[in-house]
């Protein structure tokens, strides 16, 4: 797997405690394919948030092949709400309304479109990714959808050098990395703007 490092430990850590500084990412989708939304702390530890009876993964295959928009809206309320959230990128196709009602609720600002599929952005922001994650600035916290997504993810070439994020076939999702990949970008660009405070950093240091 060319995004080695994330396949990870068994355990699965429990999300940081209410009022953390996050920023989260959201790849949505509507009939096909998963629907994640990802945070990453100040310190580098990024998370699959818990919502309902698991963390904020929607499968469609789990409700009657369509993603259930209302429920990820309460549940980037309720992020919003339980998080002290810099900054959410959101992936645009297909949730350009629900997007549109959360800048209007939290902020334009705060809530930022942010397209995956432009290739220079999004392969600067795996470039980005794939070094943190193999110096160690970064952490994961072991949710096993996000492995299983990592472990799918390929880096597929373009005739310009660069490289987009690809799943090898249908079946074999990789949603949770791109929001992986994303939340990350959105972390990185906050603390550009100051968001970061070295002198607070406890970097997590997960089981081998």
């Amino acid at each position: 797997m060319a995004c080695g490092g994330m396949r990870g430990p068994v355990l699965w850590l429990p999300e940081p405690a209410r009022g953390t500084p996050v920023c989260l990412a959201f790849d949505g989708s509507e009939t096909s394919d998963f629907t994640v939304i990802k945070a990453e702390t100040r310190d580098g530890l990024i998370f699959t948030p818990r919502w309902g009876s698991g963390g904020t993964v929607w499968d469609p295959a789990q409700y009657g092949g369509r993603i259930p928009k209302d429920q990820v809206s309460e549940a980037v309320d309720d992020l919003f709400d339980r998080f002290e959230v810099s900054r959410l990128y959101c992936d645009p196709p297909y949730w350009g309304t629900e997007i549109e009602e959360w800048s209007a609720r939290h902020g334009d600002e705060r809530v930022i479109k942010w397209p995956t599929y432009r290739p220079m952005p999004m392969h600067a922001a795996t470039e980005l990714f794939v070094a943190d994650l193999r110096s160690g600035r970064i952490m994961h916290d072991g949710c096993p959808v996000t492995a299983l997504h990592m472990g799918n993810a390929r880096m597929a070439p373009r005739r310009d050098g660069r490289y987009m994020l690809a799943k090898p076939d249908t079946a074999r999702k990789i949603d949770a990395a791109v929001a992986t990949v994303l939340v990350h970008e959105a972390a990185a660009d906050a603390r550009a703007a100051g968001w970061s405070d070295a002198a607070q950093q406890t970097y997590f240091r997960l089981p081998r």
